[in-house]
């Protein structure tokens, strides 16, 4: 959840929403971010833990910094074990060089890049990676695309793809794309779109009318046997180490 994001407050609101809807990650971008067997791994914006759970028992130490109070609270009852703390990507409330790894899941894009890449680069130690994955949902799907069509009627954008904006000390960048499908429930669906920022920021009137639409829309999705609906998503995941001779 970013620090900058004026309906910061809100979100912890729907954290519980978020948790229901969110999609988690394919498990070869997570072995692809955690390359080298990091011990020590950080969770950016680690909002629900929606990430954080895919490092728990592949990490000697898990730690997740998260703003909203309302995420932290779902995140810590969900993963007691994983050390939860308050801050930002801009103000990281660890010491100098004490992670091997740092993982920023669906929240990049909220930060400051110059002091949020200065401040991660602080904790990381030396040749440390920092990971960044985005979930963009698939629009060469029909249903998808009806869906974002849909979306935008009310003044919201449809995910889009992401390219990292991180400055010195990290680079090259490499890049690992997975396409992949997550199975939601209708009731799940409208939970990931609630949860959506811009969603958030809706009056209640127009909230109720996109809900009722997307409802309308969800009878025209496929389902599996069990009679959830398939989300087609891109995973898309960047790493870059700290440089060795930077001198922070």
């Amino acid at each position: 959840m970013p620090a900058n994001d004026p309906n910061g407050q809100r979100f912890g609101e729907v954290a519980e929403a978020y948790d229901r809807g969110r999609p988690g990650y394919p498990p070869e971008v997570v072995d692809w971010l955690l390359s080298g067997s990091p011990r020590r791994v950080l969770d950016l914006g680690a909002g629900t833990g929606k990430f954080t759970e895919s490092l728990v028992g592949r990490c000697e130490e898990v730690v997740a910094v998260e703003p909203s109070e309302g995420m932290r609270a779902v995140l810590g009852r969900k993963l007691p074990t994983v050390t939860v703390l308050t801050g930002s990507a801009e103000t990281i409330p660890l010491p100098d060089h004490c992670v091997d790894a740092v993982v920023v899941a669906q929240a990049w894009h909220w930060v400051d890049p110059a002091p949020a890449s200065v401040e991660v680069a602080r904790v990381l130690a030396t040749g440390g990676t920092l990971g960044l994955v985005w979930n963009d949902r698939d629009e060469a799907d029909p249903w998808i695309a009806g869906l974002s069509a849909l979306l935008e009627e009310y003044g919201t954008n449809p995910d889009s793809e992401h390219e990292p904006v991180v400055l010195a000390p990290f680079g090259p960048w490499e890049e690992f794309v997975v396409p992949w499908t997550n199975h939601l429930s209708a009731g799940d669906v409208v939970d990931m779109i609630l949860s959506r920022s811009y969603v958030i920021a809706l009056t209640d009137a127009s909230r109720a009318d996109l809900v009722r639409r997307l409802r309308e829309h969800l009878v025209e999705a496929a389902v599996d046997g069990q009679g959830r609906v398939a989300i087609p998503y891109v995973a898309r995941a960047f790493r870059a180490r700290r440089a060795h001779e930077w001198p922070g």
